[in-house]
């Protein structure tokens, strides 16, 4: 049995169903059972039970009986102080049920003092890991592929918008993928406890990844690059996060993780652009 925290949420949910693909036993635990995406969980086998990451007592009695577990923090809703408490909680609920294996979600880089905010409130997560004898593996993925989605207005309107140049590479990845490498993790817990793996499948540039969708959606979308003051402006979070992925970059051995991993699919950008459902995009102007 394996315990997935946040498992109707991105990356909880891809863990489940990669886990489930494998054949282990899954625990999910989410905030109300009675939720749809909860009950569509318990209706595929899965032990859905209620939880809450910033209580270490909940997340206890989840962990318990259990053989390995996945965590996910969040800044994105109360702050990064608040995910820093939530990796508190989870640590201690791990060492008070005597947890095998906690594999933990952090990000690329967050171990390089990029001064990122959501990436430096991982870091003291992990930080706070090693300090403890936890028998725990970091799982560290890059962008995702479906941070795309956020923009399929813009994509319908014929364009696709990031802070960073057109030709500069961004390591990616398909949240499956992630997925798959956390089954991978917890199937072999001797060979990946005491490891931290940055995830990434790809690395297209911006432009790229506008040809790409151009072909996946049947009409013309044209990249254009946002100014980082802008970024900067509107969301200093994301205005650093941008400029370092423009003047730094993820630094995943994408060659080494597929060869560490040879079961994952390790889905391109453009295998998975097919994939999806893309607004037509109307002609340029």
């Amino acid at each position: 049995m394996i315990t997935v925290l946040g498992a109707t949420g991105g990356q909880g949910g891809v863990v489940t169903q990669a886990l489930l693909a494998s054949g282990q036993g899954v625990r999910a635990v989410v905030r109300d059972p009675a939720q749809p995406r909860a009950r569509r969980l318990a209706e595929q086998g899965v032990d859905v039970v209620p939880g809450n990451l910033s209580d270490a007592t909940s997340l206890t009695a989840a962990f318990v009986g259990s053989s390995a577990a996945f965590a996910v923090t969040t800044p994105f809703e109360s702050g990064t102080d608040a995910e820093v408490r939530q990796g508190q909680a989870i640590i201690e609920a791990a060492g008070r049920a005597g947890l095998a294996h906690l594999v933990l979600a952090s990000v690329a880089s967050a171990d390089r003092s990029t001064g990122i905010p959501h990436f430096e409130s991982k870091a003291r997560i992990e930080r706070m890991l090693a300090e403890t004898d936890l028998p725990a593996t970091v799982i560290a993925p890059t962008y995702f592929f479906e941070n795309t989605l956020g923009s399929l207005d813009e994509i319908a309107q014929g364009t696709l918008s990031l802070a960073v140049p057109a030709d500069t590479p961004l390591q990616q990845v398909a949240r499956r993928d992630l997925g798959a490498v956390v089954a991978a993790v917890t199937a072999d817990p001797g060979r990946w406890i005491g490891q931290r793996v940055e995830v990434a499948g790809d690395a297209p540039t911006p432009r790229q990844m506008a040809q790409v969708i151009t072909a996946a959606a049947g009409g013309p979308v044209e990249y254009r690059h946002v100014p980082l003051d802008l970024v900067q402006q509107a969301n200093p979070d994301m205005g650093a996060m941008f400029t370092f992925l423009t003047e730094t970059g993820y630094s995943v051995d994408i060659d080494a993780l597929r060869a560490d991993f040879p079961g994952v699919a390790w889905t391109s950008f453009a295998e998975w652009a097919a994939e999806q459902r893309w607004p037509k995009p109307r002609p340029l102007g």
